[in-house]
């Protein structure tokens, strides 16, 4: 993927278990690093303070005794630009290239640069053999972040885009799952400036991308993470099917949860899947939500709104910018189901949901006559209909729910 003039420096973080302290890494972490082996040498960001010592050891025996140029920042988080400092300490003369702001930031974060390069959008930098070509990508995820196209090599360094939870080799066959996983909750919100960048991307010649986490993609892998990129920059699902998403007290939810992706197989759903909000990781469950063109929530009410994993789980989806969905909706409550309503007000603060005409309403223990509710709400769930019934009020059975608008 790359010629002899391009070293990987980068180390696996294996002992983290919680990267931005929120997203569990079961596997740990991989922070990446290069060093261009041009005439100017070149070293292209640093890694997380925690695994300082063997970055260095590790940039040392690649430079075996020479002394680099340039530093290119693309990227000031703490965990690409936490080793700038004893970076310069022992190199000193190092030049650090790095947009505006990110200059500003490093000063926030106390490092200290005697010898600045101030790159823009488009500007290129020769060093030696090998040409910079520096791509601007604001809010991707944070305002100060550039790429580097190296024409040379193909290759595209390209920050946190197109990178994955994991250290460097894990599931080396399976790229897709944890890369969606870490773009929806990293870059998720940041859909239209993620749109932007990638129109500078696709207008490049790129063989290899090479992302500050996960491996280094080439080949028919560039191609794929674009065409998955592009989906998922513009909100529009990955997958023709049904994620059923239920947060239960007692059990009896799960039960109805259970029993509905049942119907929705047999009425002909392309593929199903359950999320336990209660249990499941909550940032796999936002990714699955993204990735499927439905989404069934069924809830338990609680406090008189609903059960506080399914809050936080809308709240999520909320903060990224969730849209363009069609939703069904589940409740269940012994004297008063309020789950629905609250749902409801959640999603409404969402674009473009498409929500079903009814609510399937559990009040306790499901019975055999909720099951006719559930073949119409999985028909409906399943219906292309663009219609949204905001205020139609739910089926429920014996009038229940008289709190539901």
């Amino acid at each position: 993927m790359f010629s002899e003039k391009v070293k990987y420096i980068g180390v696996d973080d294996t002992d983290l278990d919680l990267f931005e302290s929120q997203y569990h890494v079961p596997q740990g972490m991989c922070y990446n690093s290069y060093v261009l082996m041009a005439d100017s040498i070149t070293v292209m960001d640093t890694v997380d303070r925690r695994k300082t010592d063997e970055w260095m050891a590790k940039l040392e025996a690649a430079l075996n005794g020479a002394k680099p140029t340039y530093l290119v920042v693309q990227h000031v988080e703490p965990d690409h630009s936490g080793s700038v400092g004893a970076f310069l300490q022992k190199y000193p003369d190092t030049q650090v290239v790095a947009t505006r702001p990110a200059h500003k930031m490093l000063q926030q974060f106390g490092v200290e640069v005697a010898h600045e390069v101030v790159i823009k959008n488009g500007e290129t930098m020769d060093i030696g053999g090998m040409t910079l070509h520096f791509l601007t990508a604001p809010m991707v995820h944070w305002p100060e972040v550039v790429m580097t196209y190296v024409p040379e090599e193909l290759t595209l360094f390209s920050a946190d885009a197109f990178g994955k939870f994991g250290i460097y080799g894990a599931d080396p066959d399976n790229w897709t799952d944890e890369a969606r996983r870490y773009y929806f909750n990293i870059c998720g919100k940041y859909g239209q400036q993620v749109s932007a960048a990638l129109r500078k991307v696709t207008a490049l010649s790129v063989d290899a991308i090479a992302p500050l986490h996960g491996p280094v993609l080439d080949g028919d892998q560039v191609y794929e993470a674009v065409r998955l990129y592009l989906l998922w920059s513009s909100y529009q699902p990955e997958t023709e099917g049904v994620l059923v998403a239920y947060a239960s007290i007692h059990g009896h939810t799960r039960e109805a949860a259970l029993k509905f992706a049942e119907v929705l197989k047999e009425r002909g759903a392309l593929q199903v899947k359950t999320i336990d909000l209660t249990r499941d990781d909550l940032s796999e469950a936002l990714s699955q939500a993204f990735r499927f063109s439905r989404l069934a929530l069924c809830c338990s009410s609680y406090d008189g709104t609903m059960f506080t994993p399914m809050a936080d789980f809308l709240h999520r989806l909320g903060l990224k910018h969730y849209q363009s969905r069609r939703v069904g909706l589940m409740q269940n409550g012994s004297w008063a189901p309020m789950a629905a309503k609250a749902m409801k007000l959640t999603l409404r603060e969402m674009k473009n949901i498409v929500f079903c005409n009814y609510t399937v309403t559990i009040t306790g223990q499901m019975q055999p006559s909720n099951l006719e509710d559930m073949n119409d709400l999985a028909d409906a769930l399943l219906s292309n209909e663009e219609v949204v019934h905001l205020n139609q009020r739910p089926r429920t059975p014996n009038n229940a729910d008289e709190d539901e608008e």
